[in-house]
């Protein structure tokens, strides 16, 4: 699929904001102007004011003495990178990559995106409108390079779509400014007559390398194709997305689980095609008013079950907010992994299905009450009990070694042992009894010691000697020893309980 560009052009980004919050100066004269060595220099002006002959740069008291009317309001450093980013988070419901074209454009990656709108003429008229409605003064193009694109949206007069394959055609009549040149470039170029493109483009290259500089060369390469122009997004691109447009508002709950169902499937496939499941997906809505809303999933084994899927969102799709309508829906799978062969049997055939029920069970309780709340735990190469085991994110993590069946471990294991009062009749015997909490514990049952040596390796210390002992009520403990019997720094602990 060949490439295509769209670059917007804000003629008046500043003045066309400040209108916005200040209606009553709608078609007035007034510029945004900034200290500068003494004196406040012109940094934007309305279209009027251009109209009347006041231009960036000029020193605002000169400014008030050619247009006495002129209306004079402090500028705000930083505001248009402000505005050029919202504006660009905005644009992303017309395409994953948008990026920022400085000073006063966005530049957008929009190849696969526009038969969304019914084709490109669709695409660049909703963009145009829509951006009207809110106020700004824009000039659009779509072209296969960025720097062709841009030359039209500055330049262009009547045609704003360049068909595919012919960028010459377009850029032939522009001015050589329409090459993103440096202002002393370009000066240069008209004092020699190169007032259009064609004028200049067939010399030889090392005639206009030497006269003109690299810069030229540079910039004929990449508004032709000939260079690869990248630009950077504001937001990383999704490999795995999906987008469904709206013929009218979507206003219902109805409305939202039709469009999901819909994202879902058409993601699915693709993710089966490729072998891929998905661990985490973001359902998004654009709404009319600007904002957008969405909701989350996280699976605990790559998915690409519609109907599971659809089960996780659902449990959300109340907390979305539709208020005055939601144009577009977008479902991003942020991460994803690898679905090996017996997984794919398992949600295509009978085979393994109990196991496909718990990993689904289990996604519906991370989705009530939070991936954080449920955890797995596998066994790591370590005699120490608080590294014998290691907890992991994700079920398709193997073990390196399997769980000690050997000897007698504890269900739950206390992160960290309490110290704990015993009695024992002789000291290198179990306790008849220990106190935890102000609660005496009777000893019946006790089978041990197991003595378990620090790893000398990362760290130092005593021994412990492990004991399994039972109760007056039949419930199971591990406690052990620190140290020897007859040392005096020797201690009691608990450190887990049994089922």
């Amino acid at each position: 699929m060949p490439q295509r560009f769209a670059n917007i052009w804000f003629r008046h980004l500043i003045t066309d904001w400040v209108v916005t919050e200040r209606p009553e100066l709608a078609g007035e004269a007034f510029v945004l102007a900034a200290p500068e060595r003494g004196r406040m220099v012109v940094r934007a002006a309305s279209a009027k004011a251009i109209e009347n002959g006041i231009g960036l740069g000029m020193v605002a008291a000169d400014a008030r003495a050619l247009f006495p009317t002129l209306e004079v309001i402090d500028d705000q450093p930083g505001k248009a990178a402000e505005l050029l980013t919202e504006l660009a988070e905005w644009c992303i419901r017309y395409t994953p990559i948008v990026a920022i074209d400085v000073p006063d454009g966005l530049m957008l990656d929009i190849t696969g995106c526009a038969h969304l709108w019914g084709g490109e003429r669709a695409y660049l008229k909703d963009i145009i409108i829509r951006l009207r409605q809110k106020g700004y003064h824009v000039s659009a193009a779509i072209a296969d390079t960025v720097g062709s694109a841009w030359a039209v949206a500055h330049f262009g007069h009547d045609k704003r779509i360049v068909q595919p394959n012919r960028i010459s055609d377009a850029l032939m009549p522009l001015p050589p400014a329409a090459l993103r040149l440096e202002m002393v470039v370009v000066e240069r170029m008209q004092k020699l007559g190169f007032y259009q493109i064609r004028n200049f483009i067939n010399m030889p290259r090392s005639v206009l390398r030497r006269r003109f500089g690299q810069q030229l060369l540079d910039r004929v390469d990449q508004a032709f194709g000939h260079a690869v122009e990248v630009i950077e997004s504001i937001k990383p691109a999704v490999p795995y997305q999906e987008r469904l447009p709206c013929m009218e508002p979507i206003v219902t709950a109805t409305g939202i689980q039709i469009a999901l169902r819909r994202l879902l499937e058409m993601l699915c496939q693709r993710l089966v095609k490729e072998g891929k499941g998905l661990r985490t997906a973001v359902f998004k809505g654009f709404r009319v008013d600007g904002k957008i809303v969405q909701i989350d999933i996280v699976t605990n084994r790559g998915s690409f079950h519609v109907g599971h899927l659809y089960k996780l969102f659902e449990l959300k799709i109340a907390t979305m907010e539709p208020a005055l309508g939601i144009e577009l829906f977008l479902l991003e799978a942020p991460v994803t992994e690898d679905v090996n062969e017996v997984q794919e049997k398992l949600w295509n055939t009978n085979a393994g299905q109990d196991n496909v029920n718990l990993i689904e069970l289990l996604d519906r309780l991370a989705g009530k009450a939070g991936i954080k709340t449920i955890h797995r735990y596998v066994p790591d190469e370590h005699y120490w009990p608080e590294r014998s085991i290691k907890l992991t994110r994700s079920l398709q993590e193997k073990p390196q070694t399997s769980w000690r069946t050997d000897r007698p471990r504890p269900i739950y294991l206390l992160p960290d042992p309490l110290p704990i009062e015993v009695a024992a009749p002789v000291p290198d015997y179990p306790p008849m009894l220990f106190r935890l909490n102000d609660y005496v514990h009777n000893i019946t049952k006790a089978d041990g010691p197991e003595r378990i040596e620090r790893e000398w390796w990362l760290d130092q210390g005593m021994h412990r000697d492990y004991y399994c002992v039972e109760d007056q009520s039949g419930v199971r403990y591990w406690i052990f020893r620190l140290g020897h019997y007859d040392n005096e720094a020797s201690k009691w602990f608990i450190h887990g309980f049994f089922a």
